[in-house]
């Protein structure tokens, strides 16, 4: 059942298609209750599970999730090993009611340069969810928008190089093609927990008209009234797109 939510001019309006959450704060949850940084990683990968089925309820097509940035391999090796245990559960545990649910999972970032085995689950993953018809989890794993950027001009540089395509063919669209999330909805909101007003290399080409909020809710206490929160603020929002 779809949320309904206030709009600005009053009326109802239908929540956000696309959603895209900057989960942080584990650390800091782990550190206030003076529990090893890694249980707060896994408090974190509850909130998951929760928000991602509130996000289904609430009739959000598209949740995208920065799980684990470009960035990330700075931290202690034990951290990462930690996040990349985790990642493997979630796979484990999460993938069978991810498909009777109708999820479509969807990765985005290097992924691929992850552990062989992380590999192989991730391609069965998406392969076993590929037929669904709900809406699609959207899981950002070694992603950095600097990078998806470059990318996909690299790729358009060698396609005019090739004469394959005409420089003045390369508009927004053209581009946006090129980019890991063609062919989902633009991202409406971005949120992000714990109270850190950044966006950390997520999704920059994708967020120029997205609505920010920023939360001061560390990720592991995220929850359904949280989002639904989150959702009613983004109803009263009156979004112009540059125009009047």
């Amino acid at each position: 059942m779809a949320v309904k939510l206030a709009s600005a001019s009053g009326g109802e309006a239908p929540p956000p298609r696309h959603v895209a959450i900057i989960m942080d704060g584990n650390g800091r949850w782990a550190k206030k209750r003076l529990l090893p940084r890694v249980a707060g990683h896994r408090q974190g990968v509850e909130a998951v599970r929760r928000v991602a089925r509130a996000a289904r309820s609430f009739g959000i097509e598209v949740l995208t999730l920065y799980a684990f940035s470009s960035e990330n391999w700075r931290r202690p090796e034990e951290e990462v090993g930690a996040l990349m245990g985790l990642l493997r559960q979630f796979l484990e545990r999460e993938l069978d009611q991810i498909v009777a649910d109708g999820v479509k999972l969807r990765v985005i970032g290097g992924w691929r340069e992850l552990s062989p085995d992380l590999v192989t689950m991730i391609e069965a993953a998406i392969a076993r969810t590929a037929v669904n018809t709900g809406p699609t989890l959207v899981l950002a794993l070694n992603y950095g928008a600097q990078a998806e950027l470059l990318a996909a001009a690299r790729r358009l540089a060698e396609q005019a190089r090739d004469g394959t395509l005409d420089p003045a063919a390369i508009d927004e669209a053209r581009f946006e093609s090129e980019l890991e999330t063609a062919g989902l909805p633009p991202l409406d909101l971005m949120i992000r927990t714990s109270g850190e007003q950044r966006l950390s290399n997520f999704l920059l080409w994708q967020a120029a008209y997205a609505e920010l909020l920023f939360v001061d809710t560390l990720w592991p206490d995220f929850d359904e009234r949280a989002l639904a929160d989150a959702l009613a603020q983004f109803g009263r929002r009156q979004r112009r797109f540059g125009g009047l």
